[in-house]
Parts: C-alpha cells; sequence; structure tokens
C-alpha cells in the first residue's frame, strides 16, 4: 500500500502532469485524485507525439487501468469536464466528489469583469475565486445540486480508503505550485486557496497518518505566469536567448522565467513535508542532457546542479525530467 503526494515547489509549471504520468505508468495505482483549485491550473502531459493539456481530468488520465477522481475540495466546472471527458476518451473511469463546489457563468463574468483580479493579480479569468469566495459563504452549488453531474458522482474519500485498505497504490495530484499558495504564496498575487500537501490530502479526504511519500517538484528554471513578486526573474531577452519560452496552458501567456531560487526551494520543501524531490528541465541546464534516462549520462554540469539543489531542498532528488516526453525521466526511487 501507497499513498502519494505530488505537488508544485515553485510558482506552478514545473512539470507535474510529466511526473504524475510517469509515477502512474510506473506504479499502477488503483486510483488518481485531483486536488487542488480548479480549471484554472492547466497540466500538459506528453505521451510520444501527442501532447495533452487538461485543466479537470487528472494528469495520469493517461494510465488507462486507475480510477480517476477529483477531491472534493476542487471547483468543477462542468463544461470544462465535459469537454475533457469527450476530448479524451475517459467516460466509466472520471468521478467527482458530490461535495465538489460549481463554477458558474457567474463566476466567470465576475472573475474576468473584476479589476482587481484580472488585472492587478493576474487572474485566469476561470471563474475560481469568485466560486471559492462564494463557498466560503456558503451560496455556493455543489456538485450533487448539477443533473449533469449525477453519472459521475462518489464519495471520492470513501473510494480511496477502500482502495488504501485493500493494498493498492493511489496517487493524489496538486495543481499550481506552493508560490502561490493562498497561505504561504505572495500574497497578494496568490490563487484562492491553500497548494501545499497538507491541503491535497485534505482536499480528498485523507488524512495525514495515510500519506506515505510527498514528491515536490521543482523546475531547473522556474516559471511564473501573471503578476507577482519573483526574486530570480531574468529579462525576455536572456530567457529567449537560453532557448527558454513557454506558454501557459491555461491562459497561453508567455511564462516569466528565473533562476533556480535556493531559498524558496528549502522553505517550500519544509512546508510540504517533502520526502522525494524531482527536477524537471535538467536539459535547460545542459542540452547535451535532452532525453537522458541514465543517471550516470548526465553531464559533471547536470549532476552538480543536481546536488546543489539536493543541498537547497534537504532532501534526496528522486526524478529527474530530462525532456518533455513521458518516459524521458530518470528515476531514482528504488535506489534511495
Amino acid at each position: 500500500m501507497s499513498c502519494t503526494i505530488i505537488v508544485g515547489g515553485f510558482f506552478g509549471d514545473e512539470g507535474k502532469g510529466k511526473i504524475v504520468a510517469h509515477i502512474a505508468f510506473k506504479d499502477k495505482p488503483a486510483i488518481i485524485s485531483r486536488g487542488g483549485v480548479g480549471p484554472n491550473a492547466g497540466h500538459t502531459v506528453q505521451v510520444g507525439d501527442r501532447e495533452y493539456g487538461v485543466r479537470m481530468v487528472p494528469s495520469g488520465f493517461v494510465y488507462k487501468d486507475a480510477k480517476l477522481c477529483i477531491g472534493s475540495g476542487v471547483l468543477v466546472d462542468p463544461r470544462v469536464l465535459k469537454f475533457e471527458v469527450d476530448t479524451l476518451g475517459v467516460k466509466g473511469r472520471i468521478f467527482v466528489d458530490k461535495r465538489c463546489g460549481i463554477i458558474t457563468e457567474d463566476h466567470i463574468a465576475r472573475d474576468k469583469g473584476s479589476d482587481h483580479l484580472a488585472k492587478k493579480i493576474g487572474s485566469t479569468g476561470s471563474g475560481c475565486g469568485p466560486a471559492n469566495s462564494d463557498r466560503v459563504m456558503r451560496i455556493s452549488p455543489q456538485a450533487k445540486d448539477v443533473p449533469e453531474l449525477a453519472e459521475y458522482l462518489l464519495d471520492v474519500p470513501l473510494a480511496i480508503d477502500a482502495e488504501l485498505k485493500k493494498g493498492s497504490n493511489v496517487l493524489l495530484e496538486g495543481t499550481q505550485g506552493f508560490g502561490i499558495s493562498l497561505y504561504y504564496g505572495t500574497y497578494p498575487f496568490v490563487t484562492s486557496k491553500d497548494t501545499s500537501a497538507s491541503q491535497i490530502a485534505a482536499d480528498n479526504g485523507v488524512g495525514p497518518t495515510k500519506i506515505d511519500d510527498v514528491v515536490v517538484v521543482f523546475k531547473a528554471y522556474p516559471t511564473r505566469v501573471g503578476e507577482g513578486p519573483f526574486s530570480t526573474e531574468m529579462t525576455f531577452e536572456k530567457s529567449d536567448a537560453m532557448g527558454i519560452k513557454e506558454f501557459g496552458t491555461v491562459t497561453h501567456r508567455k511564462r516569466r522565467v528565473g533562476g533556480w531560487d535556493a531559498d524558496m526551494a528549502r522553505y517550500s520543501a519544509m512546508i510540504n513535508g517533502c520526502t522525494q524531490a524531482a527536477i524537471t528541465g535538467i536539459d535547460r541546464v545542459d542540452k547535451d542532457c535532452f532525453g537522458v534516462r541514465d543517471f550516470a549520462k548526465l553531464s559533471k554540469k547536470a549532476k552538480d546542479f543536481i546536488k546543489q539543489a539536493e543541498d537547497d531542498i534537504g532532501c534526496s532528488v528522486a526524478l529527474i525530467s530530462t525532456g518533455p516526453e513521458v518516459t524521458q525521466i530518470i528515476d531514482l526511487r528504488d535506489e534511495l
């Protein structure tokens, strides 16, 4: 039995989707369940030549033997969910907790029409902030109140508990990143709830004593979409010259790029209770490492970076991504 949480260590966009997909293929979980905010977070998974961008369905959907769940702490936009269910072909194995808050058209209009959220904070405009506000005020509809969601309804905590009791593996997938946590991030330039590992467990109704590992994903060159402090940010001219050009999965806005942030990595690992770290984008540290699947074949420059990252994080780096495709990864978990 194993229950693993996967969360972002910086500002989101760390490559959590790929890490979730890899661990799913390797560990064969019975359930992959999403925590986090809602459809304001986009995860990208590349399998072979095909790239998927998902906002509601867990990134681990590519592992077809897992039941896919959306935990009660997550906001659901029924329109986005239906589109992804149809597009990804996951009908029959995707389930929504009956207590999930619902994003309405009014929430989206309020989000996009707010100067504070849309212009100052840099909201994605997906309606999550207003929906969470209504949830706190106890006036938000729940999934059980929406007829078109009836076929997806499930008590997600009970389903997870049943699998853990059977000795199955379970993955809990976080969204966004530590730096935009409502509680611990760069307030007020943050998302509308906490994004730490403790919150992802709570979102899925899993008690802390049932968590075995917390994988915190860090990007070699952190990126950030939208406004807010970014202490290691470099100019677009510099990042473009380095060949780092990225765009948000949801907003399609150009991502701001920065250098490795040792202080943030250390603090993030502490708050999240990191037991295993993942580093993505090592091929950005040294292009010769692109696609490498054997740690011994990494360059000295890349190995030195990883060693320094381990010292900063205070935890072993167990997973190293060397490219966007799901198989371009070095998995050292069995060696630790």
